[in-house]
């Protein structure tokens, strides 16, 4: 008979199956029972090296815990349910769901989290790239997936996060196109035949993010003290089942088959067919009857540095004391239908702005001012960031007037114009080359006769002597 083994001490014996197997000692479950891994191969060396591999991550602490690994789809869900909820914004957990749902798991969902190897990430990088998404599109799902995976890294899920060992795809900046000057007044110019005009003084004028200037409550108006403090912001969220059966309350909607080609049913969207429901579908949860969380609703800014006053120029004061005096008569007009939510910018019954028809409302005004296509931040933040900047003020008063964490991100937003380069450069040049002085006037040739005769200067001379 065999001595007993100490503890800790592996195992290494050939079985009746024909394979050698190796038993490890990782300490204990959550149970307290006894740890005991498996390892398993069909030569002496190999068994021992895979033997030696888990002694060597139990002893640095890093060996995965027991128990069967979850697939990428089980993880990813249970990541953004129970993890991912607790520390994201709304808006930010509806796009990690949304990029999960879409490309995450048909990539790789079915994969063992513990199996996922960088080439499985590659491929479906590569796979999303030919499929027409953006570059940005692609970094943004391997920084979610990144994270996620990161997580189960940490909890002795996997022995390594595989996310770190693929380069995503390179990305190119989307460059600025802030309004100049003059289009900036051309804009404001065709805004000001709208009830809307105050909205876009301050979103082009301030700088202000959309989300910002229809989330402005009179409460956090001080036109006293001539500052405005944007403490709230309006976003569209995604509703959520409030129901116990999400996939049973969507049964009616839940579509399996692709649409036709020649499909008319979506003809009108914009993306258009939507793409079939999964097998286990929990969506459409917009028709649930005990839906929530979901539609405009009022939400804090992203950071507390977006939550800091910004002083707003005098010359806007008598405009929104007018603004106020027309929103009184709107409600006056509207009545009982008035719906009361503070807001400096609303609909004639009080509601807050859509920021579908204020994003289609600021494509009409470019038409209207003759200005090319451009993205709605272009005609805010950037013009607002970039105008200041020509006119003269620093950078850190531009940062904090935008209300930036970093300066870096500031100077992101401020675009140069060519015109002033022309100038700093032309000054540069005068530094180390001063222009050529003028010359100095030499002597000039009289072509005129004098009066006097020779006989009569002789005189002169004479007298003079």
């Amino acid at each position: 008979m065999s001595p007993r083994k100490p503890n800790m001490e592996s195992s290494i014996y050939f079985g009746a199956d024909g394979w050698w197997h190796g038993r490890v000692t990782m300490g204990v479950k959550s149970d307290g029972s006894p740890d005991r891994r498996h390892r398993r191969a069909k030569t002496e060396p190999e068994i021992k090296r895979k033997v030696k591999e888990l002694e060597r991550l139990r002893d640095q602490g890093r060996a995965p815990a027991a128990g069967r690994k979850p697939t990428v789809a089980a993880w990813m869900e249970t990541y953004l349910t129970d993890i991912a909820s607790l520390k994201l914004k709304p808006r930010s957990l509806d796009d990690y769901w949304s990029k999960t749902r879409n490309d995450i798991i048909p990539g790789v969902g079915k994969h063992r989290i513990d199996k996922l190897q960088p080439e499985h990430l590659e491929r479906m990088y590569r796979a999303m790239l030919d499929a027409g998404h953006a570059p940005s599109h692609v970094v943004k799902v391997h920084r979610i997936l990144s994270r996620a995976l990161k997580i189960a890294h940490r909890r002795r899920i996997v022995g390594e996060n595989v996310a770190t060992l693929v380069d995503p795809p390179s990305i190119d900046e989307t460059e600025a196109n802030p309004f100049t000057k003059a289009e900036a007044k051309a804009f404001l110019e065709a805004a000001s035949k709208r009830p809307t005009f105050m909205r876009w003084i301050v979103g082009v004028g301030m700088g202000f993010r959309q989300g910002e200037t229809l989330g402005l409550r009179w409460s956090y108006v001080d036109l006293e003290a001539e500052l405005f403090r944007p403490e709230w912001q309006l976003q569209r969220l995604t509703w959520r089942h409030g129901c116990d059966d999400p996939h049973a309350c969507g049964a009616r909607l839940h579509r399996f088959e692709p649409c036709p080609p020649d499909c008319t049913t979506h003809k009108g969207y914009k993306r258009g067919c939507p793409k079939p429901c999964a097998k286990t579908c929990t969506r459409h949860a917009s028709a649930c009857p005990e839906r929530k969380e979901g539609g405009l609703v009022f939400t804090r800014p992203k950071t507390k540095k977006s939550r800091n006053a910004v002083p707003i120029p005098p010359v806007f004061i008598p405009f929104l004391h007018d603004h106020r005096a027309q929103q009184e008569e709107m409600r006056a007009a509207a009545g009982e239908l008035w719906q009361e939510h503070d807001v400096v910018f609303s609909r004639p019954d009080g509601r807050p702005l859509d920021p579908r028809a204020d994003y289609e409302e600021f494509k009409e005004l470019l038409k209207e001012a003759g200005i090319d296509d451009r993205r709605l931040y272009d005609g805010s933040r950037h013009t607002a960031g970039t105008i200041l900047n020509e006119l003269g003020v620093d950078m850190p008063t531009i940062m904090e007037i935008l209300r930036h964490t970093q300066i870096s991100q500031t100077r992101r937003y401020v675009k140069g114009r060519s015109h002033l380069s022309k100038d700093a450069m032309r000054r540069m040049g005068e530094f180390f080359v001063p222009a050529p002085s003028a010359p100095t006037p030499g002597p000039t040739e009289t072509r005129t006769e004098t009066a006097d005769t020779r006989a009569a200067r002789a005189r002169r001379r004479r007298r003079v002597r």
